[in-house]
């Protein structure tokens, strides 16, 4: 068995920095060892070279041809992804790819073929079920402990506004930024999602208009165990990353509010203030991405599951599709229409 994984990053963004950092200072039994990107550039190298990883390539093929190299982490543009994963199941290689795997669910299933014949771990980038509050969630009602779910709530709030450049290659608000929210409604209520109504406006930025998007959602579903649920996305919360869950059971409730800046409560005559959240996704989840970092290392190295699979890659996809459908259509969409 081996002792410790050597992993190449595909990838060198800002996710990929991130992921990089805490493979080279948090994870245990892990080591980066290459680093390779299309667009890779003197700061790249420079970092890189600051982790100590002497491999640096423009050409991900260098990585995955790497017998060096035992695993990699996806990074790239979400474009990339589904090629990449072919490649490096076909190379042998354990492969963590961040979210989405792909916006095309066909896509998606011929990468997760490739993976299964392969033999190959897989684990896809839903940090948030590594989050210690979403966890505690799902570990409550997961126990039984307040007996069968009712209503799951999920609140999703940026701090500002994407740049438009990036609005322009997301896929859309429901593939970007609630394909986080579709996996965690499946993560805490342990069903899957059969119907979908979605709601959404330009209320934030008219310039998103020129995508076809919104940048205000809500999105009302119904679960296979009878629970129903809403989601409710904002590009802009201005306050900061607004990240809350509830879970509403038979014999009670659970629910979690947001990391802040600090838990000081100051009370005067004028009023009782406190901070504000924790201004976006690096601040409030690194503790998660090592979590999750940690989780697919463990399982490469011991023989297990990881904890986030390929199934866990494509749902929420399907969900995503069937919001779009909803939001455009003006109706009810069951996940059966999307899945044909």
């Amino acid at each position: 068995m081996k002792k410790e994984l050597k992993i190449g990053m595909i990838g060198a963004g800002r996710i990929g920095k991130l992921h990089g950092d805490n493979l080279a200072h948090s994870v245990s039994d892990a080591r980066l060892v290459s680093v390779a990107d299309v667009y890779l550039n003197d700061d790249m190298r420079a970092w890189a070279k600051g982790l100590g990883v002497e491999k640096v390539s423009a050409d991900p093929g260098d990585i995955i041809n790497d017998k060096d190299v035992d695993a990699v982490f996806i990074c790239s543009s979400t474009d990339s992804h589904a090629e990449l994963i072919l490649q490096a199941a076909r190379a042998g290689k354990h492969i963590f790819c961040e979210k989405p795997i792909h916006t095309d669910p066909a896509i998606i299933k011929e990468a997760l073929a490739e993976v299964e014949k392969a033999g190959v771990k897989f684990q896809v980038g839903f940090v948030r079920r590594f989050d210690h509050n979403h966890k505690k969630v799902r570990d409550v009602v997961a126990s039984g402990r307040l007996g069968r779910p009712h209503i799951v709530k999920v609140t999703s709030r940026d701090p500002e506004p994407q740049p438009m450049e990036y609005v322009a290659t997301s896929g859309g608000i429901f593939l970007d930024m609630t394909i986080h929210d579709f996996d965690m409604v499946r993560y805490l209520s342990g069903s899957e999602v059969t119907e979908v109504c979605a709601f959404g406006g330009i209320l934030i930025d008219p310039e998103i208009e020129q995508f076809e998007d919104v940048d205000t959602a809500i999105v009302m579903l119904k679960f296979e165990n009878g629970a129903v649920g809403v989601i409710e996305n904002s590009r802009a919360a201005r306050y900061g990353y607004d990240q809350r869950t509830e879970v509403h059971c038979d014999k009670g409730c659970v629910q979690v509010s947001n990391d802040r800046i600090d838990n000081s409560m100051i009370s005067t005559v004028e009023g009782v203030f406190c901070e504000k959240p924790t201004w976006f996704f690096l601040e409030r989840y690194n503790n998660a991405f090592i979590a999750e970092a940690q989780a697919f290392t463990d399982a490469v190295l011991t023989g297990t599951e990881t904890p986030v699979t390929g199934i866990d890659g494509l749902m929420p996809v399907y969900i995503a599709k069937a919001a779009e459908r909803s939001l455009k259509e003006g109706r009810i969409v069951k996940l059966d229409e999307v899945m044909k």
